[in-house]
Formats: C-alpha cells, sequence, structure tokens
C-alpha cells in the first residue's frame, strides 16, 4: 500500500462532502495535470491510502483520510461540454483524464496546516513543500507517520518529529 496526498478545494469538494457522499464513495474527476493523470492512471492501486488536503481558504491543511476504491477508468466529465472539465481533444477511444473511487476514512482530530508543515525539518522533501502546485503527491511512509503523529497524537506511531511545536 502507498500513500498519496490529494488536493481538493474545499468549497468545491470537500472531505465532509466525501463522508456525507452515497456509501462515503465518490469519484476523484477533474484532474488536469498531466503528471497528477500519470500518477492516477499508473501508479494509484486499489487499497492505496490518500490524505486529503484542503487547498485553499484561510487554513490550507491535510484534514483526513480516504481510500482507494478502484482503479483508474476514463474521467467522465472530459466529455461532457456542459461541464468546466470539458476537453474536445479526449474521445472514448482516446481519454486523455482519468479518475479513480475514493471512499472516506476518517477526519483528523487536529487538521495539519501548510503553515505548521513548514516549520517541521523532517517535512524539508515533502511534495507540499518542494512541489505545492501538484494535486496528486506521493506520501512516504515515514512523511505519513509524522503527519499521523501530528493529527491524531493519540494513536501510537513511531516518528522523530518534537511534538512540542505548535
Amino acid at each position: 500500500m502507498r500513500t498519496w496526498l490529494f488536493k481538493t478545494e474545499p468549497r468545491h469538494f470537500s472531505l465532509d462532502d466525501l463522508r456525507d457522499a452515497p456509501d462515503q464513495i465518490t469519484g476523484w474527476d477533474g484532474v488536469r495535470n498531466y503528471q497528477a493523470r500519470n500518477r492516477l492512471r499508473d501508479e494509484i492501486q486499489e487499497g492505496d491510502r490518500v490524505l486529503i488536503y484542503h487547498s485553499r481558504g484561510k487554513r490550507p491543511a491535510i484534514v483526513g483520510e480516504a481510500l482507494v476504491v478502484s482503479r483508474a477508468y476514463p474521467d467522465p466529465t472530459q466529455f461532457n461540454p456542459d461541464h468546466e472539465g470539458f476537453d474536445a481533444r479526449s474521445s472514448a477511444n482516446q481519454p486523455r483524464w482519468y479518475q479513480i473511487d475514493v471512499r472516506y476514512v476518517r477526519s483528523y482530530t487536529r487538521p495539519l496546516t501548510l503553515n505548521e508543515v513548514r516549520q517541521y525539518p523532517e517535512f524539508a522533501d515533502l511534495e507540499l513543500v518542494i512541489r505545492p502546485r501538484l494535486s496528486v503527491q506521493n506520501i512516504t511512509d515515514r512523511q505519513y507517520q509524522q503527519i499521523l503523529a501530528l493529527c491524531e497524537p493519540d494513536l501510537s506511531v513511531s516518528g522523530s518529529l518534537d511534538l512540542a511545536l505548535p
């Protein structure tokens, strides 16, 4: 199992929207960046963990987790001319954009803000810090354990963070 971070704007789709979806499952659509698309299509597997990051608003933060519950398949929004994700260059025979389905797992007790992430030297190599615009990011096992230690401090996890920082 790998861990990924998916960025979303909470005013368009939030972790609460996923939690409230039928069966707490929804398609993760609308990705229109080739590197993010390639990760969805070629790397992300059913059973992978996803950290949900709310990217806009007063406090951008990692707010919870989801689970990948499907392999990648063509994103239907690319074929809908009334949708903002429409792509006239896509066709059913040669789709350009893909999505996966994710299921809600949990909201974190304490969201981890981007400002806090930047305070920890342990996160210097986090894609959220070094490639902040990418909407689908890889998270290492070490990074996940450190994030979990900050967001769910009551859980027993290993990590090297000094939790005295805010």
